[in-house]
């Protein structure tokens, strides 16, 4: 059964309406001024096709090329084939998916792509669709280079596709403005395929545009929302009634085979500093607490496996301090990080024990209407439920999270030599206002992007706190394991579990 997640945020560029529709937990509170708001699209996205039926799309990066592991640049060339690691990549994102109904897998007709999408639609039995628009990204004389050839070369030039890739020219293109208007010709395609759930194979750069031109983000924002190899995003389409462009969720983003904390680089650059979303475990229900509001409800028992499932994975990071939203649920969530980051050189994950900083942010807390109202989505519309109260503890909401962003960005050292980890446990309704702070995006687009119950998502800062923030994942849930949602069919409630 598809179950959806929530419908996207209307134009960011109709000034002075009130809309807004979020979803924050994976038990499902979803807020809105009116059924007519969630009627309406972001601007950006308007260039997509009406739908008549909702849709699921599932964005997977090709495993590890033998160009990836040299450091050559490859583009669209069609030269370079999986390694060994890639060929395991691929089949670790088939067994990922291999439950998963898919009705139709478009691919990028190169050689690394297509085989990573052999490997993961075995078994299936329609072909694969190749669609040349899904090559990689066109980079003309930068092709075939290794990359400190390109910037000995180069010189200027190569820092220019470096430090501002979306107004970067050679050979006189531009490659990037090139490739998001590829991007958008491949959503006509692929929305059009009379299929519900669609998988896509193809590569780093163009699924980064597949991703940012269907929320309506322009070329500004490549490199932003990383895509590593055979990394997966979900993307949520639904009709509008009345027609009109879809309204768009990212679901998830660049949910890895491997761990999203392992050491590495963000978009091919070293980064020592890094902000972790963790989202507080599920909580008891109302019906299940005393007096004092939803404030003081405890985690369940399910949200206390999911705080332990997200204290082993943060395990691999050396966390250097944790910001919790001060009730109860997200102290408990942070508690056992922190117990657990102590404990390491006991774990055997350091020769020494761990210092953590704790301490609560009173911005990270949210209003009691979030976690009360645990109403499916449907019903939500059909009630009206929230009205103008609604709207105005979602502006509170976004109104904070301004400065819990600047806190944590607070917590992140000036020198770009000294490393630095920072975990921030709240609520999946906080998190969402503090990604689309990191992105610069508008409170329209909070209901652009969905967070589970002990799910992570990972921000870099390769410039440091300074610099623009990477995101590295969104939503990343397959360290809970058997307790995780599964990366295509979420859960409308914890009920299953």
């Amino acid at each position: 059964m598809l179950l959806l997640a929530p419908t996207p945020p209307p134009s960011p560029a109709a000034a002075g309406r009130r809309r807004v529709l979020l979803r924050p937990a994976s038990s499902t509170c979803v807020l809105c001024s009116s059924v007519h708001e969630l009627e309406r699209s972001p601007a950006g996205a308007s260039s997509l096709p009406p739908l008549r039926a909702a849709k699921r799309v599932v964005l997977v990066r090709h495993g590890q090329s033998t160009w990836n592991a040299e450091g050559r640049i490859q583009g669209s060339s069609d030269i370079s084939v999986l390694t060994p690691k890639g060929e395991s990549q691929a089949e670790t994102s088939r067994q990922m998916l291999l439950s998963d109904s898919f009705d139709a897998c478009f691919t990028s007709p190169l050689a690394r792509s297509r085989r990573t999408a052999e490997i993961i639609w075995e078994g299936r039995g329609d072909e694969l669709i190749p669609d040349t628009d899904l090559r990689e990204i066109d980079l003309y004389s930068f092709q075939g280079l290794l990359k400190h050839e390109g910037k000995e070369r180069y010189g200027v030039l190569y820092r220019q596709w470096q430090k501002n890739a979306a107004d970067f020219s050679i050979d006189g293109h531009y490659p990037v403005r090139e490739l998001w208007d590829r991007a958008q010709s491949c959503w006509e395609r692929i929305l059009a395929h009379e299929g519900r759930s669609v998988l896509v194979v193809a590569h780093n750069a163009v699924n980064q545009a597949l991703v940012a031109t269907s929320l309506g983000l322009g070329a500004e924002y490549f490199r932003v929302l990383l895509q590593s190899n055979c990394g997966a995003s979900v993307l949520d389409f639904t009709p509008k009634t009345g027609g009109g462009p879809p309204n768009v969720c990212l679901n998830r983003l660049n949910q890895t085979p491997n761990s999203p904390v392992a050491a590495g680089s963000s978009g091919g650059r070293k980064t020592s500093k890094r902000i972790i979303l963790a989202c507080q475990g599920t909580m008891q229900s109302s019906s299940e607490i005393g007096l004092g509001g939803m404030g003081y409800a405890p985690l369940n028992m399910l949200g206390t496996i999911q705080s332990q499932k997200t204290a082993e994975l943060l395990l691999d990071l050396k966390v250097n301090s944790i910001l919790c939203s001060p009730q109860v649920a997200a102290v408990d969530t942070a508690t056992a990080i922190c117990e657990v980051q102590e404990a390491a050189d006991c774990l055997g994950a350091d020769c020494v024990p761990r210092y953590v900083e704790m301490r609560n942010l009173l911005e990270l807390e949210i209003d009691d209407v979030f976690l009360a109202k645990q109403k499916s989505f449907g019903e939500i519309v059909q009630s009206g439920w929230m009205g103008s109260v609604g709207y105005k503890s979602v502006e509170r909401l976004w109104a904070q999270s301004k400065d819990a962003w600047q806190a944590l960005l607070n917590e992140l050292p000036d020198d770009s030599e000294l490393d630095r980890v920072v975990v921030a446990v709240g609520h999946p309704a906080i998190h969402l206002a503090i990604i689309c702070r990191c992105l610069d995006l508008p409170i329209e687009y909070m209901s652009s992007f969905h967070l589970d119950n002990g799910s992570i998502s990972v921000i870099d800062f390769p410039d440091g706190r300074k610099g623009r923030g990477i995101v590295r994942c969104t939503n990343y849930t397959a360290h809970l394991g058997r307790w995780s949602i599964p990366i295509t069919r979420p859960t409308e409630n914890d009920e299953e579990f």
